[in-house]
C-alpha cells in the first residue's frame, strides 16, 4: 500500500468559483481523495471558510477564504494512475470536436462512462482532466449513458457551467439522438408522453403512473425491412428516457441490455452490431460567453454506419 498526502491549502474564492457547494468544491480540489474522506473532514470541522466551520451544503461566496486541511489516505498499488491508460486517453483526445476557453465538446465513444464511480475507475471526465492537467476547472454539464455514444458538454469555467446547466433546466437546449429500433415505427407516432419511475435498488426504469412526467419526440429517418432509424429528442431529461419510451411503444433499441429484445439483437448482429445503437448526434444551445446560438453535430462511428448500409442492402434483396 502507498499513501496520498496533501498539504494544507488556502483558496480565495473568486466570482467563477462562487455559487457551488463546499462539498462539490472540495471534491474538485481533492480529486484523488475518496468522497467519504471529503465529507468526513467537513463534518469534523477541519474545513474552514473565513475561519468558521461550515456544513456540506454551504454555498461559496465571492471573497470567501477556504482552508483545506492536509489529508492522508492509503492508495492501493494496483490502481494505476489514469494517465497510464494511454490508449483510452489518446482515443478521447481524438474525439474532441469543439473546444474554446469556456467549454469542450466530446464525441464520447460507446462503452466509456461519463465519470468514474460504482466500481469504475475510469470515466470520460477523468480522462479529460488527465489530458488537460493545466485546466483549473473541468466539469460535466450533463450526462449520457455509458453505452450511448455522442455529444457530451464539459464546462471549463464555473460561470459556463452555471449558464449551460440553466439552459438545460429551462429546456431551451435542443438534443437529437439517432436510434435504431425494432420493427416499423409509424411516422404518425411523433410524441411519447409516459411518466417514468426509477427503481432505486437496481436502477431499472419503467413507465408508471406514479413516475415523473416524461416526453420524447420522434421522427422517422429511414425504414428498413425489420428496423427503423429514428431521431429522438428528449424534452425532459429522465434516466434511460429514450430507451424506455421506445420499449414502451414496442420498438426497443438494438442491443439494449436492459430494455431490448434478444431476437432483434441477433438480427442486427448479422450486420456487425455489438453495442447499443443510440447516438447523441446533434445539440443546439447558446454559447455561455458569446451569446451566439451553437449547433454541434457528432458523426456516428463507422460501425453504426456499416450497420445501416447492411440494412439497406437487406432491404434491396
Amino acid at each position: 500500500m502507498s499513501e496520498i498526502r496533501t498539504k494544507v491549502q488556502f483558496v480565495d474564492i473568486d466570482d467563477d468559483m462562487a455559487g457551488q457547494r463546499i462539498d462539490n468544491f472540495l471534491r474538485n480540489q481533492l480529486k484523488n481523495i475518496p468522497k467519504s474522506v471529503v465529507y468526513r473532514i467537513v463534518r469534523k470541522g477541519e474545513v474552514r471558510v473565513n475561519k468558521k466551520r461550515v456544513k456540506a451544503e454551504y454555498k461559496l461566496q465571492p471573497g470567501d477564504i477556504v482552508r483545506i486541511p492536509p489529508v492522508t489516505v492509503e492508495e492501493k498499488q494496483e490502481e494505476a494512475p489514469l494517465s497510464t491508460k494511454l490508449n483510452r486517453v489518446a482515443e478521447l483526445e481524438s474525439k474532441i470536436i469543439y473546444e474554446d476557453d469556456h467549454l469542450l465538446i466530446l464525441n464520447k465513444p460507446s462503452g466509456i462512462a461519463v465519470h468514474g464511480g460504482s466500481g469504475l475507475k475510469f470515466g470520460a471526465i477523468e480522462a479529460l482532466r488527465a489530458l488537460r492537467p493545466q485546466a483549473r476547472f473541468l466539469e460535466l454539464v450533463h450526462r449520457i449513458d455509458r453505452d450511448t455514444s455522442g455529444i457530451l458538454l464539459v464546462a471549463k469555467k464555473r460561470s459556463a457551467l452555471r449558464h449551460l446547466q440553466a439552459q438545460f433546466r429551462e429546456k431551451t437546449v435542443q438534443k437529437y439522438y439517432f436510434a435504431l429500433v425494432m420493427g416499423q415505427w409509424k411516422p404518425s407516432c411523433r410524441k411519447v408522453n409516459a411518466p417514468l419511475l426509477k427503481n432505486e435498488v437496481n436502477s431499472i426504469v419503467r413507465v408508471n403512473p406514479n413516475g415523473k412526467a416524461s416526453e420524447t419526440r420522434f421522427k422517422v429517418l429511414e425504414s428498413f425491412a425489420h428496423a427503423t432509424l429514428v431521431q429522438a429528442s428528449p424534452i425532459t431529461g429522465r434516466t434511460h428516457q429514450i430507451r424506455v419510451h421506445t420499449q414502451y411503444t414496442g420498438h426497443p433499441i438494438a442491443w439494449d441490455d436492459r430494455y431490448g429484445d434478444r431476437r432483434f439483437d441477433a438480427y442486427t448482429a448479422k450486420a456487425g452490431l455489438d453495442r447499443l445503437f443510440l447516438h447523441a448526434a446533434n445539440i443546439i444551445f447558446v454559447h455561455p460567453a458569446s451569446g451566439e446560438t451553437m449547433e454541434i453535430n457528432a458523426e456516428m462511428e463507422p460501425k453504426l454506419q456499416r450497420v445501416l448500409s447492411y440494412l439497406k442492402s437487406d432491404n434491396a434483396s
